[in-house]
């Protein structure tokens, strides 16, 4: 033990990623690990000197959310077209998820009374019981009319509560069939219904906004996050996009 140096626990780290395939969360725990162990032999009076003082902890590597681009998000509003009740319940709770950016959750738990058409806002109750005020977009309200006039009244049962959006029984849409209906109509409209699921449209939501030029602090509050923190996610990928087109379009890029 008393020959390790630094550069052999780091050779042995490099290893351990390059060969093992270790991510950086699990190299930090290893390091962690290292660094506990030599501090014991030094206060043992095994060796002296600690090689893992030295080293540093390697960098995680920044998650960054999958969205759609805008003529994909635009492909799959569209190929919702038909008219029988449930179509028109689709396209509006796909235009809703992507006009406002709601949770899966709290589209689901979204009342008639907590719709304004007139005015263009929702009222939800989002994480922590508290509740928000989300502008919902032209597109989004027009398909809300249409399903509010001819659809949900087809659906209506006997014990139907004020949920905006209703299963064919008339009870309340689960966050279960919600995943099932954007995977469904995505694989209907030609994309990777794989890789879409609701809160990708949230993701696109509020990356298709910072895009365009909105406020980082007003999309923080559309989504209701508590930390802005959380919402800057969304300025990573931004500037992603601009570093790939800068890449795949700069003659020295």
């Amino acid at each position: 033990m008393e020959q390790v140096s630094t550069d052999d626990l780091s050779a042995y780290l490099q290893s351990r990623r390059g060969t093992d395939g270790l991510e950086a969360s699990s190299m930090r725990i290893e390091l962690v690990a290292l660094k506990i162990f030599f501090r014991w032999l030094n206060v043992r009076g095994y060796r002296t000197g600690d090689p893992a003082e030295a080293l540093l902890p390697p960098r995680l590597e920044q998650w960054l959310p999958d969205t759609l681009n805008e003529p994909e998000m635009k492909q799959l509003l569209e190929s919702v077209s038909g008219n029988s009740s449930l179509d028109i319940r689709d396209r509006a709770i796909l235009e809703l998820l992507y006009a406002s950016g709601l949770r899966v959750g709290e589209l689901t738990t979204v009342r008639i009374e907590s719709l304004s058409l007139e005015e263009g806002w929702v009222r939800v109750t989002g994480k922590g019981n508290k509740t928000r005020l989300v502008p919902v977009g032209g597109a989004a309200l027009t398909a809300l009319a249409h399903y509010l006039a001819s659809s949900r009244p087809t659906l209506v049962g006997a014990k139907t509560q004020s949920w905006i959006f209703l299963n064919r029984n008339g009870g309340k849409l689960t966050t279960a069939r919600i995943w099932q209906i954007v995977k469904e109509r995505a694989a209907l409209a030609g994309l990777n219904a794989e890789k879409i699921y609701p809160h990708l449209l949230r993701h696109s939501f509020a990356t298709h906004l910072l895009q365009g030029g909105a406020d980082l602090r007003v999309i923080q509050e559309m989504l209701g996050h508590a930390d802005i923190a959380t919402t800057q996610i969304y300025t990573h990928v931004d500037q992603k996009r601009l570093k790939d087109a800068h890449r795949k379009f700069h003659p020295r890029g």
